[in-house]
């Protein structure tokens, strides 16, 4: 019995193929899936990932108690606490707790206060057992704010003048017909000024975006899409209480994640912004300190057992190995494989070319993509080793264990 035409000619094809080209075709097809996945999510998150509110037009909008917590903050308090006085739009107090500093930090705010009215300096009591310090400094501060919204700011953000109008406008949904949030924060730009701050840190906004449904994160009241910076949170006084506040997770390193988790299952809305605009912030000082940050913040977010080798895939087919398969192609002259690679390879740098001049990111760690992601990677392992093998989590000069 003759076969149909169509067979013969597949046949003939694969018969000319060499032995392994159906093998490297197959992988280069998955790196580029791997990496489509993320700059698909990318390019839809970005409708949603916004600069808040909008511009000050004097419309008259709830007062706000801006609390920071400062714990060995002298190099960076005073110029918090003078970006948050330039402030327009909105009336506001400050109030800084010194949450047991050793240097300078107490001395600076104290003097400042002497000078402005709306500066407000307390002393943090002793951290009771099972407690994470910022935790504990952040449910003080709100125990001691006398207006209805709080902004929970760290002491290393330098906020614009209008951040904080266009948070709280974003918080009640001024000019939008939209139910208000019980919950708003915003991503600060990021200064970088090591090799290792440089390398890790834009990708922040790479995993953020590449990762996140944030269509689910808008739409939807489930914790599954909660996002959050602990750079910058505002919350509102009732449903802050309501649920317990940094009270519920005494013990979390990552109020960023797990204060939204907790509006979310308590039936409130939540939402995250681009602040890259209106706030800026130095993390790290140093490669040290940008280890240890993002080991203490992992150990909450992607280092878990269920997330992380789902992670480590996508970002290492997707990322790191279509060099390798690009190298490959070309000893091997396979023209599909090459294609497929080169256009996944486009997919990757694209969107990190993209966030680093959206987000004013340094192009260094676009450069060395591949090599951050494999860095990153290993951040969260040892993240995750750590946890599972109860080793405790330093930081600020306190010993805690990871959740």
């Amino acid at each position: 019995m003759n076969l149909p035409l169509s067979l013969v000619l597949i046949s003939k094809v694969d018969l000319s193929l060499p032995r392994d080209y159906y093998h490297v075709t197959l992988a280069a097809f998955a790196m580029l899936v791997c990496a489509a996945i993320p700059a698909l999510l990318f390019a839809m998150n970005l409708v949603f990932f916004r600069r808040p509110g909008r511009p000050w037009n004097k419309r008259v909008l709830p007062p706000v108690s801006i609390l920071i917590p400062a714990r060995n903050e002298e190099g960076s308090i005073a110029a918090a606490i003078e970006s948050v006085l330039a402030s327009r739009g909105v009336a506001f107090e400050l109030i800084v707790l010194d949450d047991a500093s050793t240097d300078r930090t107490a001395e600076i705010v104290r003097a400042i206060a002497e000078e402005d009215s709306r500066v407000r300096l307390e002393s943090a009591p002793e951290l009771p057992d099972g407690w994470n310090g910022k935790q504990h400094a952040c449910w003080v501060l709100a125990s001691l704010a006398t207006h209805d919204v709080f902004c929970f700011l760290d002491a290393d953000v330098r906020i614009g003048p209008e951040a904080i109008y266009r948070m709280v406008g974003e918080l009640n949904h001024v000019e939008r017909d939209e139910p208000e949030m019980a919950l708003v924060s915003g991503f600060p730009h990021e200064e970088t000024g090591t090799f290792l701050e440089d390398l890790l840190l834009p990708l922040i906004h790479f995993v953020l975006l590449g990762f996140l449904p944030m269509a689910g994160e808008r739409w939807s009241r489930s914790s599954a899409f909660a996002a959050g910076c602990g750079q910058f949170l505002m919350v509102r006084r009732e449903p802050y209480f309501a649920t317990g506040g940094h009270s519920a997770n005494p013990k979390t390193m990552h109020d960023g994640l797990r204060l939204p988790k907790l509006f979310r299952r308590n039936g409130f809305r939540t939402g995250v912004f681009d602040l890259s605009h209106d706030a800026e912030c130095r993390m790290y000082q140093n490669a040290g300190e940008v280890w240890g940050g993002l080991v203490k913040n992992a150990t909450e977010g992607m280092a878990s057992l269920l997330r992380l080798p789902v992670f480590t895939v996508l970002l290492l087919v997707g990322q790191v190995l279509p060099i390798a398969m690009i190298v490959v192609s070309l000893q091997l002259k396979y023209v599909l494989p090459l294609r497929l690679a080169l256009l996944a390879l486009v997919l990757g740098y694209g969107i990190r070319c993209f966030s680093a001049w959206r987000f004013r990111q340094s192009w260094l760690s676009v450069l060395l993509n591949p090599v951050g992601v494999v860095v990153l990677l290993l951040l969260q392992w040892y993240a995750l080793l750590r946890k599972l093998l109860r080793l405790p989590v330093e930081w600020k000069l306190r010993s805690y264990q990871a959740q």
